[in-house]
């Protein structure tokens, strides 16, 4: 080799140094081939020194392969660490609701933490619930004080489970809070308020057909939507009150109930549910009646029930252009019954029956996108116990005859609300309602005694009528759908109490005004 043919290589080899390792790290492409023939025509390099160069080339890219595949086969491989049963898997986004799967099954928790304070103008005695049918008159040491309280009773904890078993949808729903009955000396110290059950049903739909058994809203509450079980599709209001709304007809009873669903817009339902004859406190009962034939608000389980409520509802869902109506009719049918037994000279042993009932009307129209007007009508011959935590009595017993029996006579009452809701924003939402209860006298005497409901001279606790005016603000402070959201509610009431009679110099009406606050954390 002549001593330019060494320089020009000499100079090749300098210049080709820095990429020398990437060439030699991967095969030899068209554009080396043809720089390499090039070198050979211009005679900078004969062909057997380019043969060389691709030779080693080659050489060294698959020693750098092989010691890449053995440098990958050495190094330890990550296993993720197994997830303990039941585990939450988490995605990247805003997920929501909040849920976990077993199987086939859904398990979502459900619930909100909450603390409400209330005033009171008068001292109603009812928590964070207002007693409606007890509200202090002035002439009274009740009616010259107020009350304060704060409270996280009204804190619910929940879980929906949702599955299907073959061509059947399944749904199991628990729902507690802590206003069960607390110890009387709880709010010295502790607090330490009592968790108690709200709902607890499983409900199957298998086409047009559902089926539900356990503790829900009665079916003779308002719904918001169809005949759905499901506490988000009733109408309650949107009170802070844990007792609701005057005028409102509402229980959570145990219960079986058949729903049909001819359409997406009809819906018909009937229900069995559990029974209870209520009188309360203020009716006055004849002294040879065994006291446990009635509920007076304080006998429980020992009250004797002939047979189950039963209520059927028809429910009509539509939209008149964008805008959803709801309308459902519901009727009521209960049996009563009672004992008379003495024994002695003239033995008696003898039963009397009656049978009461009643129906409502509720109503949801929107006269706006975001604005609805509500409308709640019931009257009842014998229904009072459904009228906001039993403001009237469902009968009375009139005293022994000359056949030494007593008999029962149904009481008439009625309950209406008119309201509105208004989200005025995305999150404010306005609401407003009136309701107002009425409960018809019913009595008998012997002699010159009055027995009954609502008779000449009864006490003030006797109540004609009960009126309540509302106003209040939902307000959400922050909201994430992965986390929940933070909310402000408040509500101003106002109610009115009228008895049958009026004493001499007493006040004609009990006066009572309310403020809630109440700040409240929603899970997703």
């Amino acid at each position: 080799m002549t001593k330019n043919k060494l320089l020009r290589l000499a100079l090749l080899a300098c210049s080709l140094a820095a990429g020398s390792a990437a060439f030699a790290a991967t095969q030899l492409t068209d554009a080396n081939t043809l720089l390499l023939q090039i070198l050979v025509k211009k005679g900078v390099l004969n062909q057997d020194e380019a043969d060389a160069l691709v030779a080693q080339a080659q050489a060294a890219a698959a020693a750098n392969a092989a010691a890449a595949r053995a440098q990958a086969a050495a190094a330890p491989v990550a296993t993720p660490a197994p997830l303990p049963a039941g585990a939450v898997v988490k995605g990247s986004g805003n997920e929501s609701p909040l849920y976990f799967k077993i199987g086939s099954t859904n398990f979502s928790p459900l619930g909100f933490m909450d603390f409400t304070t209330v005033y009171r103008s008068t001292l109603n005695g009812g928590d964070i619930g207002s007693s409606f049918g007890s509200i202090p008159y002035s002439n009274t040491a009740n009616g010259q004080l107020s009350e304060t309280r704060f409270s996280l009773k009204n804190s619910r904890l929940g879980l929906k489970v949702d599955s299907n078993l073959d061509d059947t949808k399944v749904l199991g729903y628990v729902e507690t809070d802590f206003l069960g009955n607390a110890a009387t000396n709880v709010n010295v110290a502790s607090n330490s308020d009592v968790l108690r059950m709200r709902v607890f049903f499983i409900d199957l739909r298998k086409g047009d057909w559902e089926f539900l058994a356990g503790q829900d809203w009665s079916m003779l509450t308002p719904n918001r939507k169809g005949i759905s079980p499901l506490p988000s599709d009733i109408f309650f209001t949107q009170d802070v009150d844990t007792n609701y709304q005057v005028g409102l007809v509402w229980g959570r009873t145990p219960q079986v109930r058949v729903v049909y669903h001819p359409s997406d817009e009809w819906a018909l339902g009937l229900s069995a549910e559990n029974p209870d004859q209520f009188v309360g406190s203020a009716v006055s009962l004849p002294s040879n009646l065994t006291a446990t034939d009635v509920d007076n608000g304080s006998n429980g389980t020992a009250t004797p029930n002939m047979a189950p409520d039963f209520i059927g509802k028809i429910a009509y869902d539509t939209k008149f252009g964008n805008l959803p109506f709801h309308a459902d009719l519901a009727g009521l049918v209960r049996f009563f019954k009672i004992n008379t037994f003495a024994t002695g000279a003239t033995p008696v042993n003898a039963d009397a029956t009656a049978t009461g009932g009643g129906g409502s009307y509720n109503m949801m129209l929107s006269l706006a996108p975001n604005f609805q007007l509500i409308e709640n009508a019931y009257v009842s011959q014998g229904g009072g116990r459904y009228i906001s935590t039993g403001l009237a009595p469902d009968f009375i017993v009139t005293p022994a005859a000359a056949g030494g029996t007593d008999q029962i006579k149904t009481v008439y009452s009625y309950a209406d609300m008119l309201g509105f809701e208004w989200d005025a924003t995305k999150t404010s939402k306005f609401f407003g309602y009136y309701g107002q209860t009425h409960i018809g006298s019913k009595y008998a005497n012997l002699g010159s005694t009055f027995y009954g409901y609502g008779y000449p001279g009864s006490a003030n606790t006797n109540n004609k009528l009960i009126e309540e005016y509302t106003l209040g603000l939902s307000q959400i402070l922050w909201k994430n759908p992965s986390k929940g959201d933070l909310k402000f509610l408040t509500q101003v009431s106002y109610l009115d109490r009228a008895p049958w009679v009026v004493a001499t110099g007493a006040p004609s009406k009990a006066h009572l005004g309310m403020v809630y606050a109440d700040l409240r954390y929603d899970l997703p």
